[in-house]
């Protein structure tokens, strides 16, 4: 007798482990991860261009040689202590409301934008080191039903490079 309830008490175990295998599998199945990848490049892609003196950063944008036509905004921050003066001498950079100044112009694949000036100012005698950090963001040129070119910011194409130097 004791063999015969060892033996249903296997069974049920081997019936409720097997019950369980489709849980498992899918399990497994679902939250799989891979190492390793491949890079994936859509050809399209700006590089913001600094250049410092007289306490200035002159930043341009460089379309990528192949790259679809681009509409191209730049923002610069720094600390509250300082202060940020922005100019272009092209008059083709204009501020926007959310802080980021637009290039007025499509800026075509392998062309650059015209330099924006930023000016840092108010920079105390012991000012230690500190950043200037400088984003920009490209949109695909979109075209209205009259034919027309607009920027639609929600589509990005390159978004998010931060370049900052001590200084």
């Amino acid at each position: 007798m004791k063999k015969k309830s060892i033996f249903v008490a296997a069974f049920a175990a081997a019936m409720v482990a097997a019950a369980s295998v489709g849980s498992a599998w899918a399990y497994f199945t679902t939250y799989a991860e891979a190492q390793g990848g491949y890079t994936i490049s859509l050809g399209d892609e700006t590089r913001v261009e600094e250049e410092f003196s007289d306490w200035t950063k002159h930043i341009a944008v460089t379309s990528a040689e192949g790259s679809e036509p681009t509409y191209i905004r730049v923002k610069a921050f720094t600390g509250s202590q300082y202060q940020l003066v922005f100019s272009d001498k092209a008059g083709k950079w204009s501020p926007g409301d959310d802080g980021y100044y637009y290039y007025g112009d499509i800026v075509e694949g392998g062309q650059t934008t015209e330099p924006l000036d930023v000016k840092i100012e108010n920079i105390p005698e012991d000012a230690g080191e500190f950043n200037v950090v400088v984003v920009h963001e490209s949109t695909p040129v979109q075209y209205d039903e009259a034919g027309e070119p607009y920027a639609d910011w929600s589509i990005k194409l390159d978004s998010g490079n931060m370049e900052g130097g001590a200084e």
